[in-house]
C-alpha cells in the first residue's frame, strides 16, 4: 500500500511537470524550436548517461545498440519522438499550445485504434464509440477551421506510433530512452555546431553561451526530459495501468489551462464545441477501461 501511494504521487508529479512544461518552453521563445530540440537531445544524453552509470547499466545500453534489429527499432522510435517534441515546442512558441493539448487528448484513442489495427487488440462497444466521436470531432474541426488541426494530429499520431514501436522493445525505460537520444545526438550536435559558426541553414543566434540564463534553461532541458520519464517508470510499476491511463489526462488538461490562462490564447467557437466532446469521449473510454479492468480483476 505504501509503495502504491508513492507511485501515485510520482505519477501526479509527472503530470504536473508535463502539463506545465509549456511555460518552460515559452521562456525559450527566442530560441528557434529546432535548436531547442537539439539541446534537449544532447543534454538528455548527459542526464541519462549519469543515471545509467549510477545504476550500472551502461553495458546494457551498448548491448542494445549493437543489436541491429533493436537499434533499427530504437532509431525509428527516436525519429518519431523527436518529431513529437519538435511539434510541441513549435506549437508553444507559436501560439498553438491549445491545439497541442488537443493532440494529447486525442492520443489515448489513437493508441487504441493503432492497437486494434496492428496488434489485433479488441475494443468494446463503448471504446469504439469513443474513437468514433473523436474522429467526428476532428472532421468537424477541419470543416469549421477550414483546415485540419495538423499540430494535434501530428502529436497524437507520432506519440501513438512511438508507443507502438516501444511495445516491441524489451529494454528498461532509462536504457531505451537513452539509446534513442544517443542515436539522435550526432545530428543534434551537428546542428548546434552549424548554428554556432553560422553555417548554411543555421545562422548564429547566440542562444547558448551568450546569455547565461538562457544557457542554463537549455541545459535544464535534459532534466526536463529525463526526470519525468524516470518518475513515470517508477509510478508505472506501482500503480494500476487503468489508474495511469486516467491520471495522464491531467497532462493535456494543464496544457489547455496554461494555453488559455497563462498564454491568453483565444478559445474560439470551434474549440468550445470540440473540447467538451473530446472530454466526453475520454470519460466514456475511461469508464469502459475501468469497468473492463474491474471485471478482469
Amino acid at each position: 500500500m505504501r509503495e502504491t501511494v508513492k507511485g501515485f504521487w510520482a505519477l501526479i508529479s509527472v503530470c504536473l511537470i508535463w502539463g506545465l512544461s509549456g511555460i518552460y518552453y515559452k521562456l525559450l521563445a527566442s530560441v528557434p524550436p529546432l535548436e531547442v530540440l537539439a539541446h534537449r537531445t544532447v543534454w538528455s544524453v548527459v542526464f541519462f548517461a549519469v543515471v545509467l552509470a549510477f545504476q550500472g547499466q551502461l553495458g546494457a545500453l551498448v548491448t542494445a545498440l549493437r543489436n541491429p534489429r533493436q537499434a533499427a527499432a530504437l532509431a525509428l522510435a527516436a525519429v518519431l519522438i523527436s518529431i513529437n517534441w519538435f511539434g510541441f515546442i513549435w506549437a508553444v512558441q507559436n501560439g498553438r499550445a491549445m491545439e497541442a493539448s488537443l493532440g494529447y487528448y486525442i492520443f489515448p484513442l489513437v493508441a487504441v485504434a493503432l492497437g486494434m489495427i496492428f496488434l489485433r487488440e479488441r475494443m468494446g462497444r463503448l471504446q469504439t464509440l469513443a474513437v468514433l466521436i473523436v474522429t467526428c470531432v476532428v472532421l468537424w474541426l477541419t470543416w469549421s477551421l477550414g483546415k485540419a488541426p495538423w499540430i494535434a494530429l501530428t502529436l497524437a499520431a507520432t506519440f501513438g506510433l512511438y508507443g507502438l514501436i516501444k511495445k516491441g522493445i524489451d529494454l528498461p525505460p532509462a536504457v531505451s530512452v537513452c539509446a534513442e537520444v544517443v542515436l539522435l545526438a550526432p545530428f543534434a550536435l551537428a546542428l548546434l555546431i552549424a548554428e554556432h559558426f553560422g553555417w548554411g541553414f543555421a545562422p548564429h543566434s547566440g542562444s547558448f553561451g551568450g546569455d547565461w540564463t538562457m544557457s542554463a534553461l537549455l541545459v535544464f532541458s535534459g532534466v526536463m526530459t529525463g526526470g519525468p520519464l524516470m518518475l513515470f517508470s517508477y509510478a508505472a510499476r506501482r500503480v494500476r495501468l487503468a489508474t495511469v491511463g486516467v491520471m495522464l489526462y491531467l497532462n493535456p488538461t494543464l496544457q489547455f489551462l496554461v494555453a488559455v490562462v497563462a498564454f491568453g490564447e483565444p478559445l474560439t467557437h470551434a474549440y468550445l464545441v470540440a473540447f467538451p466532446l473530446i472530454w466526453g469521449a475520454l470519460a466514456l473510454y475511461s469508464f469502459a477501461s475501468l469497468r473492463g479492468a474491474a471485471q478482469a480483476g
